[in-house]
């Protein structure tokens, strides 16, 4: 069994309009939401080996905060082509993963984030900033992942919905 959890970038701020997107910083609430976040993930054992992230300002500063709680102690990969990337994408960075790692997180974006959920999972589910989506898949390897898509939802976790 192999576990993935997605993430969606927290909140981010648009104070500055001469800001790239991809260089936009994470606003207060993104920075008080990607906390509990990690506390949500060492509450539920939910602890990744590692962690996919784009390259994106607002989504490596998610995981900086995110980390200020969770017992993290694996690896991080920043991959541009997680800016923006389409299910394939997703699918192809988790299986080439080592199958040593039983439980990898991916920090994204959406519309993106939702359309790879529907397609492995076969749900729609709308992710809003910070929400973190818990999917598990009947495989023992990684690479298994390029023919079967079919992951079951476990629980998917948005801030707004969370008393810490």
């Amino acid at each position: 069994m192999k576990t993935v959890l997605l993430m969606r970038h927290a909140k981010s701020s648009w104070k500055d309009p001469s800001l790239h997107d991809h260089e936009r910083p994470l606003n207060k609430r993104g920075q008080r939401d990607a906390p509990l976040m990690g506390l949500l993930a060492n509450d539920n054992e939910l602890i990744p080996n590692i962690i996919l992230c784009s390259t994106a300002k607002r989504a490596r500063q998610t995981v900086d905060k995110f980390l200020e709680t969770c017992d993290f102690p694996g690896e991080i990969e920043y991959d541009d082509s997680l800016y923006h990337a389409d299910y394939a994408t997703y699918l192809d960075l988790l299986s080439e993963l080592d199958d040593e790692i039983q439980r990898a997180m991916i920090v994204g974006h959406n519309p993106e984030m939702s359309y790879f959920l529907q397609v492995i999972c076969d749900e729609y589910e709308h992710m809003p900033t910070s929400a973190l989506a818990h999917i598990s898949f009947p495989i023992d390897d990684w690479n298994s992942l390029k023919t079967k898509w079919d992951g079951k939802l476990e629980n998917l976790w948005k801030p707004r919905e969370i008393d810490y």
